[in-house]
């Protein structure tokens, strides 16, 4: 009985190890395929990354987000560019949303060159929706340095930040260019991106400066006006803005990037297809000068008075 209840017991144990061993076998080779795929797993590339939603991303683009970890909250702001480079002329659309909506709170945005220097600065109003939206329009004598441009933004307290950056390619622009001002002894300097000055006048009525262009795309005109041609003041003498019309339509991107007692320097951004920008002052020389009305009042007396004398001889003779 000794023998056969030990015969039992390792029976019972060969059987259970021949039972075993293809469950061991298995699991070994599971193993070793999942260390596989973990230690040696294909390239990652575009096409296999699974993309995180946009709440996880700072930019528009997997690759040049910053990836909030799984589990963490939602960042409070998030700002992002519709592309990662541009060219000269293009428009940068910028974008983003905000965790909260604080009522009659305006969002900070600023955009700086690659030597820091900004190139655009302004307050943004956020929906209710808690989005917020904002364009610039990438040329222009700040923007002619080529790299890497950043955005910054603040929504209320210095917790709700965000930045993200884009690559562009640099502004070339004919610089020093000097053009008279039709009617006038006045001369203006100026700089423009795709495109050409054609004309330039005033308008006495209007107390305008009036500019005929020919644009090749999206451009920016930067022109120093000199304040005894046109100035914008108010009551107290103090400086004015100016008013900006593209074709009649009222252009509120422009920027005054300049003042000197003598001078006042506009940067004034336009759409392909502008043929003339209007600038409105509070005072314009008018398209005869003082000096020039005096030349024509004298000339018009002289020949009246000569064509008087004229008549009164031929009279006499007959």
């Amino acid at each position: 009985m000794g023998i056969n209840a030990k015969g039992l017991v390792l029976f019972s144990i060969l059987i259970s190890t021949t039972g075993t061993i293809p469950a061991f076998a298995d699991y070994n080779s599971t193993s070793s395929s999942i260390l596989n795929s973990s230690m040696n797993p294909s390239p990652m590339t575009p096409s296999n990354l699974p993309y995180p939603p946009s709440y996880m991303v700072t930019n528009s683009t997997f690759y040049s987000g910053k990836i909030v970890s799984m589990g963490a909250p939602a960042p409070e702001i998030v700002v992002t560019t519709d592309k990662l480079s541009y060219n000269d002329g293009d428009k940068v659309m910028i974008a983003g949303t905000t965790h909260d909506y604080i009522a009659d709170v305006p969002l900070t945005l600023i955009v700086k060159n690659p030597i820091g220097n900004i190139v655009k600065i302004d307050q943004i109003t956020v929906g209710t929706d808690k989005t917020f939206s904002d364009s610039v329009l990438a040329t222009g004598a700040l923007w002619q340095s080529a790299g890497n441009y950043s955005i910054f933004v603040q929504y209320g307290s210095s917790s709700r930040t965000a930045t993200t950056t884009f690559q562009f390619a640099g502004s070339h622009i004919s610089q020093g260019n000097t053009i008279q001002v039709d009617g006038t002894n006045s001369s203006i300097t100026y700089s423009i991106t795709n495109g050409k000055i054609l004309d330039i006048k005033t308008d006495s009525n209007s107390k305008a400066l009036i500019v005929t262009i020919q644009t090749t795309g999206d451009g920016m005109l930067t022109i120093t006006m000199p304040r005894s041609l046109i100035d914008a003041k108010k009551t107290d003498g103090t400086d004015d803005q100016f008013f900006i019309l593209n074709d009649g339509q009222e252009n509120d991107q422009f920027q005054e990037v300049g003042s000197t007692n003598t001078t006042r320097t506009l940067q004034i951004p336009f759409m392909d297809g502008t043929s003339q920008i209007e600038i409105l002052g509070t005072f314009v020389v008018p398209e005869f000068g003082a000096i020039a009305a005096l030349i024509l009042t004298i000339a018009i007396v002289s020949i009246i008075a000569i064509s008087t004398k004229t008549r009164l001889r031929f009279t006499h003779r007959v």
